[in-house]
């Protein structure tokens, strides 16, 4: 599991850093708004840590765009503990509200709860602008749904390198695993053929996402 801390008091940092380290999490840590919009533009995490009061914008519109990006539970941790802001947290669809200052093991056990509640088991793949639901098998571009929908062979490919980006599939790795996803044998041309009906119906006819690695394979450039 992976975390993102946005707070902007060092010292509030330098506690939750050795707090999270000390129970095993990987974490990332930002200090604006616009580090976080970049964070989860090119990371996939399991929870956000969300301080309200950031210098360059305000904690409830950047939750609102960062759900937007990804669909990961939040815990806002906030110093204002008046009703009407945490009134204002729960009805955006906030997981938890913390005050500080907080107790360690409170929060800890906090975050854990909320994990353990969401299952911190996405069913929606996020890399780069590209957005997979695995349950209803769509695909989006930038938000969009694809106009043309891919095949069953074209979505297995995908699929697999989404799991893991910017990981090198060698051409022999991704045919080992999808030989029987269209219910027959898959050469080596066909996989060229199907990856290039992906990168068009994506819109990335240059190979800029699902990029050839000449010799070796292909890799999803986030």
């Amino acid at each position: 599991m992976k975390l993102l801390l946005i707070e902007d008091n060092e010292s509030i940092i330098l506690g939750l850093e050795y707090l999270l380290r000390e129970e095993g999490f990987r974490f990332d840590t930002v200090r604006t708004a616009a580090e976080a919009e970049r964070a989860v533009s090119r990371e996939r995490y399991d929870l956000a840590l969300l301080d309200i009061s950031l210098p360059d914008k305000d904690g409830f519109r950047l939750y609102r765009e960062i759900r937007e990006a990804q669909e990961l539970p939040v815990i806002f941790l906030t110093a204002r503990e008046e009703e009407q802001a945490v009134v204002r947290a729960f009805d955006l669809g906030a997981d938890d509200y913390v005050i500080k200052p907080f107790r360690n093991r409170e929060l800890i056990s906090r975050i854990k709860n909320v994990l353990r509640r969401r299952g911190h088991v996405s069913k929606i793949l996020y890399c780069g602008s590209v957005k997979m639901d695995t349950e209803t098998t769509k695909v989006y571009v930038n938000g969009q749904e694809l106009p043309v929908p891919l095949t069953r062979l074209e979505y297995k490919i995908l699929h697999i390198m989404m799991n893991h980006p910017s990981k090198l599939f060698t051409r022999e790795e991704i045919l080992s695993l999808i030989w029987d996803a269209s219910g027959s044998f898959v050469n080596d041309n066909t996989l060229s053929v199907t990856v290039k009906r992906i990168r068009e119906k994506i819109g990335d006819k240059e190979g800029r996402f699902l990029k050839t690695v000449r010799g070796m394979g292909y890799r999803l450039e986030p």
